[in-house]
């Protein structure tokens, strides 16, 4: 019984990361429950063992991906200054900007997030806040309305970059925005180094 309940667990839990997966790569609308089963090697009739229906799945896999892009900010935050800097350099980057499957939750889906039901909504919202909180850690006593504030705006800053990257079919304007948010970020963030000693701890 309880190995049963493992398994299960197991295979709910790779459905979940397959779904987060599929649906930053394809969107919401375009995947459907079958092929995220299909890709998980199991029946469509197996879905429902798991989940009562695609709406569930979807705000539980938003949770999943949300949850991913914490944890990259946590890794680099822990990596120090250097690092983290480079967190925000990758994000912009030629490379990230063609990886869609490995891409932020926000960009892929965000068009598809602000129309989704109130759970899934409620799942990137706490996402974001984390993703927020996280970044607000690195600064040793400032977590300040003001401090996240100017989080928000940098994060809103990438995730726009990235976004208008996709969006335009011209290579050189892509670039150029992703070169732009990466320049000016990379600075910003330097010159918070140099304000704050403390944050140089590589």
């Amino acid at each position: 019984m309880k190995t049963s309940k493992v398994q299960k667990a197991a295979t709910r839990k790779r459905i979940l990361d397959i779904a987060s997966q599929e649906f930053r790569k394809n969107g919401i609308h375009a995947t459907s429950v079958a092929e995220i089963m299909a890709v998980a090697g199991l029946t469509h009739g197996g879905f429902y063992r798991h989940f009562t229906s695609k709406e569930q799945l979807v705000a539980e896999a938003c949770k999943v991906s949300m949850e991913s892009l914490v944890d990259k900010a946590e890794v680099a935050i822990e990596g120090g200054e250097e690092s983290f800097i480079k967190h925000f350099s990758d994000f912009l980057s030629l490379e990230y900007h063609d990886d869609i499957a490995a891409s932020c939750a926000f960009v892929m889906m965000g068009s598809e997030l602000a129309r989704a039901d109130s759970e899934t909504r409620r799942a990137a919202s706490i996402g974001l806040k984390k993703w927020v909180d996280i970044i607000a850690q690195r600064e040793p006593g400032n977590e300040s309305k003001a401090n996240k504030a100017d989080i928000l705006f940098k994060l809103s800053t990438m995730v726009g970059a990235v976004t208008m990257a996709r969006i335009v079919d011209d290579q050189a304007l892509s670039s150029q925005i992703l070169n732009e948010a990466r320049d000016r970020l990379r600075n910003i963030l330097a010159d918070d180094s140099a304000k704050n000693p403390l944050l140089d701890n590589t």
